[in-house]
């Protein structure tokens, strides 16, 4: 059977391969892929795992069969990568871990669609013209984790995350974000594919193009980027103390403990204080983060003094995280920054939110709603992208989550920020994967902006991230952290992406829309002939 010719369903049943062994290679690839994330992060699993997935489904397959199998493989991945969510269900929530794993199958099921809808999609291509649809497959893929994003606002574990650690793989990301670095490994999949199913010299021929190109795409996109920025250089200015106070999740609400945990973060910041040098004309910044404990600057009088006078007593300025009143009277999650005269000179309110952790996506007349708002939060979002003071350079700060959506970095970047910080708390999801898979968000959002990120966390992993991806000086989880760094001043260029955003998936969509219109239009005339 030649991969680019046209068979009928039947004839390609009967070539194809058994329905056990279908399922088989579809839950191997799956595997494969959970083993390229981390904490596995068996990355190069990531180049070569959907290979077994597109030798099934690139083929002719009933529609249901198809769907079948492609939401099979999301089910297992997005489980196998986010198992994690169950974490605070059993340890906040008290939930038995007998009764959370199951729970966690509803929203796995939902994020599970997308794959299956890209499996049908391939397969129908397949019932054209044959193996080489597969071609398609990379043009499919990017444009259903697009609808994911576009359908749950999540693009968690997007395919190019597996690469995150890698800056030398992950740079075409300055052209069409993580989608791009998406195309490139299904591109590689794709040519492991044909290699299987055409042994001809025409298909190997095609598969060593389509490694070629990705080499040269990479190339390219390595070499015609930034520079490699050191963040030690003595001259660079300003300096940041990055604060990680590894506050628990529970107990601090008792006043006496709440007084503990703030001279705890006052302690940690002067401990990064001596090793700041004091001839910095720019300053130096102290940097708290997203923190369980809710700080109340604007409510809090004990407070604003204790942050005031430390500021103004070492010379500082401190980035914090508060509670902050809105004008509707509900709460915003805010970045506040304390200037070194103790004043407030800018707040930044979280734009987007964590659902149902500090909103419920659920209409107020619904049943119950009110209830799940009282137990989770119901903040308010912020409108505007405020960039805060750093020395001489300014900052895009924005908060937890924010980090996965690529869209918040990019703003503060075309808006003129020569470094991103993000403040986050991820202590609530425990010693699982997602510390390192929210690191991974976050260097994406470095190279996509070709800007240097400051990540500074409750409980781990803060680090450094350089405009090129590179981690740097990243600390442990759940233990009390300092880190000092100076920040080396950015591109003053901005990337494609920052300038023109999602163009390449948006191509992608389209010329996928083109392909799948096309099928109809052929299976319409088939009709009209008939």
């Amino acid at each position: 059977m030649t991969p680019y010719r046209k068979l009928p369903v039947a004839t390609a049943a009967r070539a194809g391969i058994p329905m056990l062994a279908e399922t088989s290679l579809v839950i191997a690839s799956a595997l494969l892929l959970i083993l390229s994330f981390p904490n596995f992060e068996l990355w190069p699993l990531a180049w070569i795992g959907l290979a077994p997935f597109l030798m099934v489904v690139a083929r002719p397959l009933k529609a249901g069969r198809a769907l079948l199998l492609g939401w099979l493989w999301g089910a297992i991945f997005f489980y196998g990568t986010c198992w994690w969510l169950t974490y605070p269900m059993i340890h906040y929530a008290h939930i038995s871990a007998r009764l959370a794993y199951p729970l966690l199958l509803l929203p796995i099921a939902l994020v599970a669609l997308f794959p299956a809808g890209f499996s049908w999609l391939l397969s129908r291509l397949g019932a054209q013209i044959g193996f080489g649809a597969v071609l398609a497959a990379p043009l499919l893929w990017v444009t259903c984790e697009w609808a994911r994003y576009a359908v749950t606002g999540q693009l968690w574990n997007a395919l190019g995350y597996a690469q995150a650690f890698h800056p030398s793989l992950i740079q075409p990301a300055r052209w069409g974000g993580v989608y791009a670095v998406s195309f490139l490994i299904l591109t590689a999949n794709v040519a492991l594919t044909l290699a299987f199913l055409d042994r001809r010299v025409k298909g190997l021929a095609v598969s060593v193009a389509l490694l070629v190109a990705i080499l040269l795409v990479i190339g390219a996109a390595r070499f015609g980027g930034t520079r490699n920025p050191e963040i030690h250089q003595p001259e660079a200015v300003p300096m940041v103390i990055a604060v990680q106070p590894n506050v628990p999740m529970e107990g601090s609400d008792d006043p006496a403990a709440m007084e503990q945990l703030l001279n705890r973060h006052l302690e940690l910041s002067a401990q990064g204080l001596l090793n700041a040098p004091r001839n910095l004309s720019s300053g130096v910044l102290v940097i708290w983060p997203e923190s369980p404990m809710n700080f109340s600057y604007s409510r809090d009088p004990h407070l604003r003094d204790v942050v005031a006078n430390f500021a103004r007593s070492n010379h500082t300025s401190i980035l914090l995280n508060s509670l902050e009143p809105a004008t509707d009277g509900g709460e915003h999650n805010s970045a506040i920054m304390v200037n070194e005269e103790g004043r407030i000179v800018a707040q930044y309110d979280k734009i987007r939110l964590m659902p149902f952790g500090e909103y419920v996506p659920l209409p107020r007349w619904l049943p119950g709603a009110s209830s799940v708002r009282g137990i989770v939060g119901d903040f308010t979002p912020g409108s505007l992208y405020t960039l805060m003071p750093l020395g001489d350079l300014r900052a895009g700060v924005f908060i937890c989550i924010e980090a996965a959506h690529p869209s918040i970095a990019r703003r503060f970047t075309k808006d003129g920020a020569d470094v991103l910080i993000n403040i986050s708390n991820d202590g609530y999801l425990g010693p699982t994967p997602v510390m390192r898979q929210h690191l991974s968000n976050a260097v994406f959002r470095a190279v996509e902006n070709d800007r240097p990120l400051i990540r500074v966390t409750n409980s781990g992993i803060s680090a450094y991230i350089d405009a090129n991806g590179s981690v740097w000086d990243a600390t442990p989880g759940f233990t009390q952290a300092v880190r000092t760094w100076t920040v080396a001043e950015g591109n003053a260029e901005t990337t494609f992406y920052t300038r023109r955003g999602d163009l390449f998936v948006y191509a992608c969509a389209l010329i996928s829309l083109g392909f799948i219109s096309a099928t109809f239009l052929s299976k319409r005339k088939r009709r009209m002939g008939n």
